[in-house]
């Protein structure tokens, strides 16, 4: 799809208004030309007649020159919003699976590098039309001063484009490499951030990173860099060298071998040299729609595209209130392992859920248990067998109503800070109370629904999430290695008061965890092995004594 189809799309009643505007400004243009010409020669025109017809056509160009910038502008500015949110939406409503496989730093340089080449696309159409149209204007000109010159001109036009198009696809594929470094590059700032304490403490390490990772792929990026643009640069270099070539022909050869008047010949070079700005803008504009034209592949490849599509569908579900059974039944899901170059099958699984129980999931590391949790709440489509939610199966039309039934804290969670998406006037008051359930009242405090602050220790923000997850009040929830960054007494708390109290409300409570002295607290433990259910280590807890297990101050 075109940059010009993609404005089409935003307003094609605009994009028409905006192309007549600037016609007849480059319309004006031209007859501002063709008046100097005439005043020039002083003809038989009699100077009121020029100046008003200046000042007319002066007049007629801003105004219609300001309305076509006007409106192209907003076209453009329209064009960037909804481009930004048709991506936005677009990543959050592809799966999660295809966004894990793309990698956080190819979609952050989609949104950053990408984006910003496809805005100045866009943003610089506005201009692109105007100056066309001001050729246009311009070449009708010349061709009723002297249709010799309006074909050379146009001859010399068309050579010129040519090769440099030529030149400008020879700079093209580096412009692609230097696009993959961009990629690279980010992975290497995500590095550079998120790996600062290691490379920190290893000199060697550290130096390592410098040299041969991060100023490597700079200097790649450097060196494609400056070869797409010596490419640029030269093709720039021949239109200039073209141009005035052929304004020498048109001074020093048309007069010798064509009959014609000094004074047609002068307008003629008038028209040519005002070309000169016009066409160097249409020819700027080639390297940045290239660039977005590689930016816009970068984004296809990713499955994305510029324009909005349907989100999912939100019907074909119970209301949580009624529902009283969710089962898994024979579901499997595979995705390739990178660090270990081999594929990954969980199950199939035949499992259910019953309302109000208290489930723990157990198992060593890569067995796949927190595969198993992006299955059970939605986030990953089975490959095969289906997951029904009180009697009726989970479908691509029920998926995202499916999705709101739970409340999860995964151990890679991201915390807000804001509390979005509740409308309760007693938002405050609420996550007040359940700081001070959480110990946090003494560290955050709550206005409008904005935390003041979620620079806590990895534990305190787990309990943050907690805390997101209470308000939201899913009928079930899932914790992923929750209780990993706790304290022994608030991993305590955890365990033998607020689990407890989830269940006691009727809530299905599912716990991932590798904490065994805390398995008798759970209805049922699910082991899972290598992506199978364990039967051996799978079993129905012992009932919990209380004057047994749960210490002294924690009941």
């Amino acid at each position: 799809m075109t940059f010009f189809n993609y404005l089409l799309r935003v307003s094609r009643r605009t994009v028409i208004f905006a192309i007549l505007f600037g016609i007849i400004s480059g319309a004006s243009s031209t007859g501002l030309l063709a008046l100097v010409s005439a005043a020039l020669k002083s003809g038989g025109l009699s100077a009121g007649l020029l100046l008003w017809s200046f000042i007319g056509l002066c007049l007629v160009m801003s105004v219609s020159k300001y309305a076509a910038d006007w409106l192209l502008v907003w076209l453009g500015q329209e064009a960037v919003y909804n481009l930004r949110l048709n991506l936005g939406r677009q990543i959050l409503a592809s799966p999660l699976r295809q966004l894990e496989e793309i990698g956080p730093h190819r979609l952050l340089a989609t949104l950053t590098d990408d984006i910003t080449s496809i805005i100045n696309a866009l943003l610089f159409i506005p201009t692109l039309i105007i100056n066309v149209a001001i050729v246009c204007g311009c070449i009708i000109y010349l061709g009723w001063l002297s249709p010799v010159v309006c074909l050379a001109v146009v001859i010399s036009m068309v050579l010129g484009i040519g090769i440099y198009r030529l030149l400008i696809f020879k700079g093209v594929p580096y412009q692609r490499l230097a696009r993959e470094g961009s990629d690279a590059l980010f992975n290497n700032f995500r590095a550079l951030t998120d790996g600062t304490k290691e490379l920190k403490l290893n000199h060697l390490r550290r130096e390592a990173f410098l040299s041969q990772v991060l100023e490597t792929n700079t200097a790649r990026l450097k060196r494609n860099n400056v070869k797409s643009m010596s490419y640029f640069l030269l093709a720039s270099s021949w239109g200039h060298i073209l141009f005035f070539v052929f304004i020498g022909a048109l001074l020093f050869i048309v007069p010798r071998t064509t009959a014609g008047t000094i004074g047609i010949l002068t307008a003629c070079t008038v028209t040519v040299l005002y070309l000169m700005t016009p066409l160097e803008m249409i020819m700027n504009s080639v390297v940045v729609l290239s660039r977005a034209n590689v930016a816009l592949e970068k984004v296809k490849a990713l499955g994305l595209t510029l324009t909005a599509e349907e989100g999912p569908g939100k019907s074909g579900v119970l209301p949580a209130a009624d529902w009283e059974a969710l089962e898994i039944d024979g579901v499997t899901h595979s995705y390739h392992r990178e660090k270990e170059d081999s594929f990954f099958t969980l199950g199939p699984l035949y499992l259910s859920f019953r309302r109000g129980e208290l489930v723990f999931i157990t198992g060593g590391n890569g067995s796949g248990k927190t595969t198993f949790v992006k299955l059970l709440s939605g986030l990953y489509k089975p490959e095969s067998g289906q997951i029904h939610f009180n009697g009726q199966p989970v479908t691509a039309e029920s998926l995202e109503s499916y999705r709101q039934h739970f409340s999860v804290v995964f151990s890679d969670f991201y915390l807000f800070e804001d509390l979005l998406g509740f409308d309760s006037p007693e938002l405050d008051a609420r996550a007040l109370d359940y700081l001070i359930e959480l110990q946090l009242d003494r560290k955050v405090q709550v206005k409008d629904g904005h935390l003041s602050t979620i620079a806590l220790s990895q534990g305190q923000r787990k309990r943050l999430a907690l805390l997101v997850a209470y308000l939201e009040d899913r009928s079930i929830y899932i914790f992923d290695e929750w209780a990993a960054d706790q304290d022994p007494q608030f991993k305590d708390i955890f365990y033998y008061q607020l689990l407890p109290a989830l269940k006691a409300k009727g809530k299905t409570v599912i716990v991932v965890s590798h904490d065994d002295r805390y398995y008798r607290i759970a209805d049922r433990i699910v082991s899972l092995t290598n992506g199978q259910i364990d039967n051996k280590n799978s079993a129905f807890a012992t009932p919990l004594l209380q004057s047994q297990e749960i210490p002294v101050g924690v009941q």
